[in-house]
């Protein structure tokens, strides 16, 4: 998922804002009304008050403690494209740029708790799934978002079921939950060759030539409405291939360019995936959002923030 996509700009409206404090300006921020910005900077974001951020947006996945991957890298996108970043953990991991070497899943009934009262206390305007753990983790965001009324298109699945250096992150009966439950209810599907092998039920190893044809499969599974993203990454040139709900495909051409991040690769499905969210949140049709992700992906590898200033 590596782009050559030229780089552009966009206007960035700014209205009368009111710093954050703790205190009075707070409080007449609020009051008066006078704390609106339009797709914030980066650096705007920690002299607003929450109120003023908007919109929000939710990632469901696992802990990286090397913040390479998960909810931390996820929340670090969402912030650089003016966005609230909120989240729920569905497991801790022992595990760095190297590699897994644990997973402790949460309860499901910790999970949907946790889901539950963030929707209760602010409107979540789109959400990413990453790692899931369990099927009864899977089933139980199946059941949030059956409540939850997070528009579908705003739903961003990134199927993830192996780690990159080899760990299994989703079981059988996991991947079976994915297809069968939480694919219609997702709007967006964005999985790596191996991923969408396993989705259409192929064996591993597709190449260039049956990644239109596994794409249509998921697109099946998901019924109408759901829009599928093969990342390229393991395909050289690592082109990514979108088939949109109404049947509409299209490549993005990508080349290898060599990882400076202190990440290197790690992670760069989850910050594919949440700047696809982000882009989608912030109005871009579904071209332009996977052509924006595609380029954070590249920045993110360059070691610069994944998210331009907007």
């Amino acid at each position: 998922m590596i782009s050559s996509s030229a780089n552009r700009t966009k206007d960035c409206t700014e209205e009368k804002t009111q710093k954050y404090d703790d205190g009075e300006g707070q409080r007449a921020a609020r009051a008066m009304n006078m704390a609106t910005i339009v797709r914030p900077k980066a650096n705007d974001v920690k002299q607003m008050p929450e109120s003023a951020i908007t919109p929000a947006v939710l990632t469901i996945a696992g802990y990286d403690p090397s913040t390479g991957a998960g909810v931390t890298a996820d929340l670090e996108v969402f912030t650089g494209h003016g966005v609230l970043g909120i989240s729920a953990v569905t497991a801790l991991t022992v595990q760095a740029r190297s590699g897994v070497r644990r997973v402790e899943p949460v309860s499901p009934a910790l999970l949907l708790e946790t889901l539950d009262l963030l929707s209760q206390n602010r409107e979540i305007a789109g959400v990413k799934i990453g790692m899931l753990a369990t099927a009864e983790l899977a089933r139980a965001v199946t059941k949030f978002l059956l409540r939850s009324g997070i528009p579908r298109n705003r739903v961003v699945l990134d199927p993830v079921i192996r780690s990159s250096s080899g760990a299994e992150l989703l079981d059988a009966e996991g991947v079976q939950v994915l297809r069968e439950e939480l694919l219609p209810r997702a709007g967006w599907v964005t999985p790596n060759l191996e991923e969408a092998a396993a989705l259409a039920g192929e064996d591993p190893g597709i190449g260039f030539g049956m990644v239109p044809e596994v794409a249509a499969r998921i697109t099946h599974l998901g019924g109408s409405g759901l829009n599928v993203v093969v990342t390229g990454g393991d395909l050289e040139p690592p082109d990514d291939f979108l088939r949109e709900a109404g049947g509409g495909e299209t490549w993005f051409p990508g080349k290898r360019v060599e990882a400076r991040s202190v990440h290197g690769t790690h992670g760069t499905g989850c910050v594919f995936s949440a700047a696809l969210l982000c882009r989608l949140v912030l109005g871009d049709g579904p071209r332009e959002a996977v052509r924006e992700a595609k380029e954070a992906v590249v920045r993110r590898l360059l070691g610069q923030p994944a998210a331009r200033r907007l």
